[in-house]
């Protein structure tokens, strides 16, 4: 009886066991190699899978998803001869479960060795400048090659990026001196510019100023030549309107003589000719208001009757020295 029991327990565990081999749950994103009696016989895609246990085996279980694999600094020499370490960083996906387990051994370790190879070959071909400036020709370049290359492996190459460029210490010393002088020749530019750009406004102002004041000022000098053409032609017109003898303008005459001979400057004046028209004109007059001397304002007779023959008018236009 306890045989039969001991049998029983046996048979329910082979069972149990047979029914875990039977049954394969594959996740989502995820495929799993199949292989009867050491030959592949199908993929096995996510989710419920029933194969025959103690025959069937599951070998590998492939993860479908983007995968991100960074790879450490490799030294490349430049087409110039300098070593510079670069970091690469490759994004790629497995397409195809069954190449990627049969077609190559470690498709990671091939990825790396053909990246590190690829670029050696790109970068020899480019100067240190060119290789730093050329990051995104150089991304598309390792890309392709790769992509062409991991394709029968059952991997896509999704994209390839530089992480890092380090070119040696010498020369980043001399790529920061010059980056410097760049710097500071720029900021002298920068500068000189503002400094003639102000010296530009600046003579622009003052020229507008100079123009504006120039204006202002002819603009007065004409508002006051107008101003005093209004004053002579009111003057004269009040001159014609009050119809003025001869005997009032020689007495006018006469009044603005000692103003003419104001000044301590004033050692030469000269006396015009007319001013023996004005002394006679002034002379009628005087003897109009003279007792008994009415109607002798025009004799020549005495010395004393007429006050013309104190003054003997010069000639024309002949100097006078007071």
């Amino acid at each position: 009886m306890d045989a039969i029991i001991i049998v029983l327990i046996i048979l329910v565990v082979l069972v149990f066991i047979a029914l875990i081999k039977t049954i394969q749950v594959i996740p989502q994103a995820s495929a799993a190699i199949v292989e009867r009696f050491g030959r592949y016989t199908r993929t096995l895609n996510a989710g419920l899978n029933i194969v025959v246990p103690f025959i069937d085996t599951v070998r590998n279980r492939v993860d479908l998803r983007e995968q991100v694999v960074p790879f450490p600094p490799q030294p490349v020499i430049t087409q110039d001869n300098l070593v510079v370490n670069i970091d690469t960083v490759i994004y790629y996906q497995v397409t195809d479960a069954r190449a990627a387990t049969y077609e190559v051994a470690s498709y990671i370790q091939a990825i790396e060795q053909l990246t590190v190879t690829t670029l050696r070959n790109i970068i020899g071909g480019m100067d240190l400048e060119r290789t730093l400036t050329s990051r995104e020709e150089i991304n598309a370049a390792l890309r392709g090659v790769l992509d062409e290359a991991t394709g029968k492996w059952g991997i896509r190459v999704n994209r390839v990026e530089l992480k890092a460029i380090e070119p040696p210490t010498s020369i980043q010393d001399s790529m920061e001196k010059q980056m410097r002088a760049d710097r500071d020749k720029r900021a002298a530019i920068l500068q000189a510019e503002g400094v003639r750009q102000s010296a530009i406004l600046t003579a622009e102002g003052e020229k507008q100023s100079s123009i504006l004041r120039a204006e202002g000022e002819a603009r007065s000098a004409a508002l006051r030549a107008e101003g005093e053409a209004q004053a002579i032609r009111t003057v004269f017109e009040s001159i014609h309107a009050g119809d003025p003898d001869q005997k009032l303008l020689s007495y006018q005459y006469l009044q603005m003589l000692p103003k003419i001979a104001e000044g301590d400057a004033n050692k030469l004046w000269i006396v015009p000719s007319e001013i023996g028209d004005a002394l006679k004109g002034l002379g009628g007059a005087l003897d109009g208001f003279r007792p008994g001397g009415g109607g002798n304002s025009g004799s020549t007779g005495g010395s004393g009757s007429d006050p013309t023959s104190m003054v003997k008018p010069p000639r024309r236009d002949s100097p006078r020295i007071d």
